[in-house]
């Protein structure tokens, strides 16, 4: 399989909190990072693809005012683009894109987002706003987490899950944080203490939610030749796949609330570009907001079998060591989940165990792995394949 792009430097802010910064000031420590970790110059960069920054950034014409701060100009495109929780996604999608369509030989995926300097309330409102409809879903208070409460429920229904196994998989990710540096919580958890947590939607509970968080993170992405030329740390680009359902965040159709069909579509034709089974694949770092997301994504996918996604957790399949490591970051509800952004973030973290690079949570040998962004109750999936450079 040849690859369509590469990826050739990576640079990212720890997940947490921002209150002193502005979303320039940390963007540019990003990308700056990234661009040194290319070990490029900025006359090498022909497109800059940003997510659009939240409502509330203080800096309005974000992309543009960048490269005046910068003093960069390019040759091929400025753009930024929004899809909610699929916004990295298609920032990285849109930059392989235009390496793979040869209009740019190097373009970079980036994004911020602070969001912890504003009210609760009001970040609620915007959130019900996007992800709900105006004249039913936000009159009533529908949340995201609302939603996955009831996958929850229903899993539990038809498939016998316990709370226990089900809090195996904060436990898990957990375990993966402790040792990432750039990861927001990191105090060990057990999964007594996920029973014991502050219910929010029930049965799911504060730690099998994501904490709000800031963050801001730069992928550079270039033509194959050219990374070759750079030497042998780049990753390659050899799968891509996308499915949306055609409905807003949830569908008013009567649909399974066990599995997501997007995922099954979109990591089907990922798969068949790439030239691999799902079997094949050495980790997967995934758009999961919640527990019941991961575990009902990891069926999904194929990556375990269905009914048997809580079994996989408790057994340890999906931990560092087992048959297939997920987010191995530790996820969103560990290393934190600013939601423009995080899947850059997870790009982030599968370069590093692409490239030997993860240190304590280095999945031994990684050739193949999995990316994803998601949007809605994963009424829409964007998944790229990546493979270690040989």
């Amino acid at each position: 399989m040849q690859p369509v792009a590469s990826i050739i430097g990576i640079g990212a802010l720890p997940v947490g909190k921002y209150p002193d910064q502005l979303e320039h000031e940390m963007m540019v420590a990003a990308l700056l990072e990234a661009v040194r970790d290319a070990g490029i110059t900025k006359d090498d960069i022909d497109a800059l693809i940003f997510s659009l920054p939240r409502p509330y950034a203080e800096q309005r014409y974000f992309g543009t005012f960048i490269t005046s701060y910068l003093n960069l100009p390019l040759d091929d495109t400025l753009l930024e683009v929004l899809g909610n929780g699929l916004t990295g996604a298609l920032a990285f999608d849109t930059a392989v894109q235009r390496v793979a369509s040869g209009q740019a030989k190097v373009a970079i995926a980036l994004g911020v987002n602070r969001e912890m300097h504003v009210d609760t309330g009001e970040h609620m409102h915007l959130s019900m706003r996007a992800v709900g409809d105006v004249d039913f879903a936000v009159p009533f208070g529908v949340t995201p987490i609302s939603w996955y409460a009831f996958n929850a429920t229903r899993y539990m229904h038809d498939y016998g899950l316990t709370r226990e196994q089900l809090a195996a998989i904060p436990v898990k990710n957990r375990a993966h944080a402790l040792d990432n540096p750039i990861a927001q919580m990191r105090k060990p958890i057990t999964v007594q203490d996920v029973l014991d947590a502050r219910q929010i939607v029930r049965p799911l509970g504060l730690l099998d939610v994501p904490p709000r968080s800031d963050g801001a993170v730069a992928v550079v992405i270039a033509d194959p030749d050219f990374a070759r030329s750079l030497g042998g740390r780049h990753v390659d680009v050899v799968g891509r796949g996308f499915h949306h359902e055609g409905v807003h965040q949830v569908s008013p159709q009567p649909r399974s609330l066990t599995w997501f069909e997007s995922a099954e579509i979109a990591s089907g034709k990922a798969y068949q570009a790439a030239g691999i089974a799902a079997s094949q694949l050495d980790f997967a770092e995934v758009y999961a907001p919640c527990s019941i997301v991961e575990l009902i994504l990891s069926e999904s996918l194929g990556l375990v079998p269905r009914g048997e996604g809580g079994i996989a957790a408790v057994e340890g399949v999906t931990s560092l060591g087992g048959d297939i490591p997920i987010s191995t970051s530790g996820g969103c509800a560990s290393r934190g989940h600013p939601p423009l952004v995080t899947p850059l973030y997870n790009v982030y973290e599968a370069v590093q165990q692409l490239r030997g690079e993860a240190g304590s949570r280095q999945v031994a040998g990684a050739e193949f792995g999995a990316v994803t962004g998601e949007l809605g109750d994963y009424n829409a999936t964007m998944m790229h394949i990546l493979r270690a450079a040989g």
